[in-house]
């Protein structure tokens, strides 16, 4: 029997044809936009099936419920983010310094541009967040940062580097939220980002002179 507070969050099958993956899309994208106007409260399976012009039967052969379009939502943002942090991080042709600040004005970017999706997703949150599923989306991100880490700080212990990837990551996410909370000009975003790296920097560069090579 599954736990009313935990429900099914994993797609009930992925599309094979181009219409079902135009399906799947447009069931996606209808629920952006109800979540993005409604909120997570008002946020129903009927009113995703009525936005994208098809019936709720047509959202079932896909996502059991409504926390399993969030998350699919949650997820493919997560995906992205791990994405860009993987890519930004491992860039081997500039020093780790410079990758971790290029990290940081993408990320505050993103953020920004992101804000009222990302506000209802975590809102939504307790629907999945504590899901096998959701663990592990989030520790990809994670693992990104820890062979990062290795290469910034090689001769560090281990309980250095892992410390280094919490309080990056922590900070990133909740100075980011804040200061994604309100509508931001190009200008602030770039000063607050040079701020954040700087105070990044300045850390790493200690733990540097700590463990010399």
């Amino acid at each position: 029997m599954n736990n009313p507070q935990n429900p099914p969050i994993s797609s009930r099958k992925q599309p094979k044809q181009a219409r079902s993956t135009e399906l799947v899309s447009a069931i996606l994208q209808a629920a952006a936009q109800v979540l993005a106007k409604e909120g997570a409260a008002r946020f129903t399976t009927a009113r995703v099936a009525e936005r994208a012009g098809v019936s709720v039967g047509s959202v079932y052969q896909y996502f059991p419920n409504k926390a399993a379009i969030l998350f699919r939502l949650q997820s493919d943002e997560w995906r992205q983010t791990s994405g860009m942090l993987a890519e930004t991080l491992a860039d081997d042709g500039r020093p780790p310094l410079e990758r971790l600040r290029r990290l940081v004005h993408a990320f505050i970017i993103s953020e920004c541009d992101e804000a009222g999706m990302r506000v209802a997703l975590d809102d939504a949150a307790p629907l999945y967040r504590d899901a096998p599923e959701a663990r592990e989306a989030k520790a990809s991100g994670e693992r990104a940062f820890h062979t990062f880490m290795r290469e910034a700080l090689p001769e560090a212990t281990d309980d250095t580097r892992s410390m280094a990837v919490r309080l990056v990551v922590a900070t990133l996410s909740g100075v980011g939220k804040d200061f994604s909370s309100s509508p931001r000009e190009p200008e602030e975003i770039h000063a607050f980002s040079e701020a954040m790296g700087d105070m990044f920097c300045a850390w790493l560069r200690e733990r540097q002179a700590k463990h010399p090579t």
